[in-house]
């Protein structure tokens, strides 16, 4: 089986056999590579809908050289106390930001969000912000707002009395919450517009079912946060598991 970074030809293969609605199992299997590797390389270029070949290409190159980037900025920095490579602490950190990007986020938010949680403590102050992110404090007070608006952070204080931006398990569920309802209240739109628009026309035919679609969705957010709340606050004992080399 062959490994190594995706080639151009194989990115268009994968193009292709989205547009001919192929699985990617399929695909993977026609390519010889891991199922894996298709389902990120995919995911993190437009997903299935927005795949391109030569753009995924693209922007895999400059990942490529902001990798490097950062390792070079990294190799002499001294070593952590707790034995982390700076090096790859960096590296995750930008693959974090890029999936926080990807959900929907800005960028800069983004950042402020996976500098939050790779943190042991998951909290830290608008000085250590700026200076980890070397940003300015108003870029870093913009985000923060935005961030709590989401219900993504939350502001506590320290002993000392000192305001810290937070992310905990507890942020997580909620915001799975303002999720589905979002989606309720959407839906309560649609069936209103189902109204408005008469009962047999198209347009309102295709807003009920928006509306029941969403229903049931919300439904099953709900009912699988509440189910899974407990999965947040459950430390089992960490196990050694096989990790996949980014090679896309």
């Amino acid at each position: 089986m062959p490994g190594g970074r995706l080639s151009q030809q194989e990115r268009q293969q994968i193009a292709s056999g989205l547009a001919d609605g192929l699985a990617y199992a399929e695909i993977a299997r026609q390519l010889d590579r891991p199922t894996s590797t298709v389902t990120r390389e995919v995911m993190r270029n437009g997903g299935p809908g927005g795949y391109r070949a030569e753009l995924a290409h693209h922007a895999t190159e400059r990942r490529s050289r902001q990798r490097r980037a950062t390792t070079a900025r990294s190799a002499e920095a001294p070593a952590q106390p707790d034995g982390r490579d700076a090096a790859a602490v960096r590296a995750y950190e930008e693959t974090l930001t890029e999936i926080f990007i990807q959900s929907g986020l800005a960028k800069m938010m983004s950042r402020v969000l996976a500098c939050l949680y790779i943190s042991d403590g998951g909290s830290l102050t608008a000085a250590d912000l700026v200076q980890r992110l070397e940003v300015s404090p108003a870029t870093i007070s913009k985000s923060i707002a935005f961030l709590e608006s989401q219900e993504l952070v939350r502001r506590v204080r320290d002993d000392r009395r000192r305001e810290r931006y937070s992310v905990d398990n507890e942020l997580w569920y909620q915001s799975t919450i303002a999720s589905a309802q979002a989606n309720v209240r959407l839906a309560e739109i649609a069936r209103q517009g189902g109204s408005v628009l008469g009962p047999d026309s198209p347009a309102a035919v295709r807003l009920m079912n928006i509306a029941r679609f969403l229903d049931f969705v919300s439904e099953a957010i709900f009912r699988s946060a509440e189910q899974a709340r407990e999965v947040l606050y459950t430390k089992d004992e960490y196990t050694k598991a096989e990790t996949v080399d980014d090679h896309g």
